[in-house]
């Protein structure tokens, strides 16, 4: 059976489990439910609470979300981090009982961190339920960016995406780095892994003029959006961002960051211990309209991860939306930044903030050649980056696993 028959015959029912964000925040697995729902699937979602998504049931369009209370803070260290899991897990497997009684399903499709909702699925493999492995971070090398240390746990780490491997009919990953990760580290076939990139809606992302409020009456203006963790290199921006301002002589530069996450509290203390307060702008997190608005009063976008195991592979979505919007991009030289945004962007030294500077101040100067890189990274966007891009990949991965569940 094809996806284009599949509406005809009885539907194809699947339950996403996804951990670190609540849905439909969690934009990622938002398209590709949404998406699902379009081509005749049943689609239900077990996610935390937060972000103000409290309701522990609700339907939005046509996608049933349970969920369940917000986890205990998992910033402190490794056994914060495991009584987080535990704490998810726990629930993923009451919720799943709900939804088996409400509304049943086919396939368990488990979003990655952590790599340990195979064993939701193991749960309902007698009742001929597969798993699809959807691979968002590659975890051994997030437990070592966060923890800088291999040992023990790092190879526990390993036993476990193994394992999620190991258990699934199908697995989906974000680029062509993970996808060699399912299939040396994983031991899958080629043919049962799928690339489904991470990006951008583009209908959602319309440029407009900037917004003066905003840019705080700055010539120029960096914008960042994103998780604010220690290893997304925000100490390294803000070191850019004194040099440009203290070493450079552009003292007319401001900087407006989106997002959330348990290092932003220390950012703020750098930024205000260096007394760069006047340069920069923490908004929080925002969505739909105020992201807009903020993302379109900025000049440069700015990806500042440092070059690591974990980071040199993973595609950044901020880089993502930078492009689709028409900003140049600087970020560090990472094999996968490349991938994306290839000419749209300048790279950095690995981890050297200066030369993150310089590379700023390059398209300060060359605001004509900083305005043609915009106008390529857009292109690359809707001509191949897209999620309408990745829509038939993701249907062809369901496809292959039905395939194999008859």
């Amino acid at each position: 059976m094809t996806q284009t028959d599949q509406t005809e015959a009885a539907p194809r029912r699947v339950l996403i489990l996804v951990e670190n964000l609540p849905v439909p925040l969690d934009r990622r697995v938002w398209l590709e439910a949404t998406t699902l729902i379009a081509h005749g699937y049943e689609v239900s979602v077990i996610c935390p609470m937060g972000r103000g998504w409290t309701k522990a049931h609700e339907v939005i369009e046509g996608v049933h979300i349970y969920r369940y209370p917000e986890p205990p803070e998992a910033h402190s260290g490794a056994i914060a981090y495991a009584r987080e899991y535990l704490h998810a897990l726990w629930h993923m497997a009451r919720l799943a009982r709900r939804v088996w009684a409400d509304r049943k399903f086919d396939v368990i499709q488990g979003c990655n961190p952590p790599d340990l909702l195979f064993l939701i699925a193991l749960l309902y493999r007698p009742h001929g339920v597969r798993y699809l492995f959807d691979h968002h971070d590659v975890s051994p090398e997030l437990f070592e960016a966060k923890f800088g240390k291999r040992g023990l746990l790092y190879r526990v780490m390993l036993w476990w995406e193994r394992m999620s491997f190991g258990l699934a009919d199908v697995s989906i990953a974000t680029n062509e780095s993970f996808r060699r990760v399912a299939m040396t580290r994983g031991g899958m076939a080629a043919e049962d892994v799928f690339v489904v990139r991470s990006a951008p809606k583009v209908e959602k992302f319309e440029i407009r003029p900037p917004d003066p409020e905003m840019r705080k009456g700055a010539k120029t203006v960096l914008g960042y959006v994103g998780v604010i963790g220690q290893q997304e290199g925000m100490d390294l921006l803000v070191a850019a961002v004194d040099h440009l301002v203290r070493k450079m002589g552009h003292d007319d530069l401001h900087a407006i960051i989106v997002g959330f996450g348990p290092h932003l509290p220390e950012v703020e203390r750098d930024v205000a211990e260096r007394g760069l307060q006047a340069h920069f702008t923490f908004t929080g997190a925002l969505y739909g309209e105020d992201l807009l608005r903020a993302l379109n009063s900025c000049d440069i976008g700015v990806s500042p991860d440092p070059k690591n195991a974990m980071n040199d592979i993973s595609t950044m979505n901020k880089v993502m939306e930078y492009m689709t919007l028409e900003k140049p991009v600087v970020q560090f030289d990472l094999t996968e930044g490349r991938a994306s945004a290839a000419e749209a962007s300048l790279y950095a030294r690995a981890n050297d903030p200066e030369d993150f500077a310089a590379r700023i101040a390059w398209l300060i100067d060359h605001p004509d050649e900083g305005a043609k890189m915009g106008k390529i990274g857009r292109a690359r966007v809707f001509d191949a980056l897209s999620w309408a891009h990745s829509v038939p990949h993701l249907l062809a991965a369901y496809d292959r696993l039905y395939a194999k569940r008859r």
